[in-house]
């Protein structure tokens, strides 16, 4: 797979600073650019699914008209998080 680059970048000397003071023993502030780029990528795709399941559902609920209270999904998320902790147990 070729490789591509991406645009320069002009930061502040205080950005530059501020990441190179906290970049790992043995990494380059071009690994570090790269490792966030990545990260921002997945956070941005991983938000918009989370906002696409939330729309779905909201669409579902009034299509169907059932809806549940914030007390009723905790209770569930709250039984599920125990039942979990019960197999592990095991």
């Amino acid at each position: 797979m070729k490789s591509a680059t991406l645009p320069s970048l002009r930061v502040d000397p205080e950005l530059r600073a501020a990441a190179e003071s906290v970049l790992e023993e043995g990494e380059t502030l071009s690994a570090f650019v790269e490792n966030s780029v990545r990260a921002q990528v997945h956070f941005r795709r991983t938000q918009d699914e989370f906002i696409a399941r939330g729309l779905a559902a909201r669409d579902e609920a009034k299509r169907t008209g059932v809806y549940y209270s914030a007390e009723e999904v905790h209770a569930e998320l709250r039984q599920m998080l125990a039942d979990k902790k019960a197999e592990l147990r095991k």
